[in-house]
């Protein structure tokens, strides 16, 4: 089941949210100091792409709580307000309430991506 969710999640609306991820790494590789941001903007892109059949699990700890207070300054917040706008609009149908979830996961991982680990 979580292929055919996946297939459909990408076709729908997981490209975007996957490019959106990919834009904001582009940006933060432009300087050598946000190379280490950049990549892990292109691991969370990979997860955008293909959701369903993952969870995440969140630990914190000093730098991780750092990294993200930088993180939600320079492109945390954006990316964090599409995946709960689209999320919303998702759940407006049955049918819907699905790929709403999964995008509500992407959301606050946007919020808080250093110490999420994806299993």
């Amino acid at each position: 089941m979580s292929c055919l969710g996946n297939i459909l999640w990408f076709c729908c609306c997981g490209i975007w949210l996957g490019l959106g991820w990919i834009v904001v790494g582009v940006l933060w590789c432009c300087t050598i100091i946000g190379i280490p941001i950049g990549m892990q903007c292109f691991k969370l892109a990979r997860l955008s792409f293909f959701p369903f059949g993952r969870n995440i699990v969140y630990r914190g700890g000093g730098v991780s709580f750092l990294l993200n207070l930088l993180w939600l300054c320079f492109g945390g917040l954006e990316l964090a307000a599409v995946g709960a706008v689209i999320g919303l609009v998702l759940c407006v149908t049955i049918i819907g309430i699905p790929f709403g979830l999964q995008c509500f996961k992407l959301a606050r991982l946007a919020l808080t991506p250093y110490g999420a680990e994806v299993v």
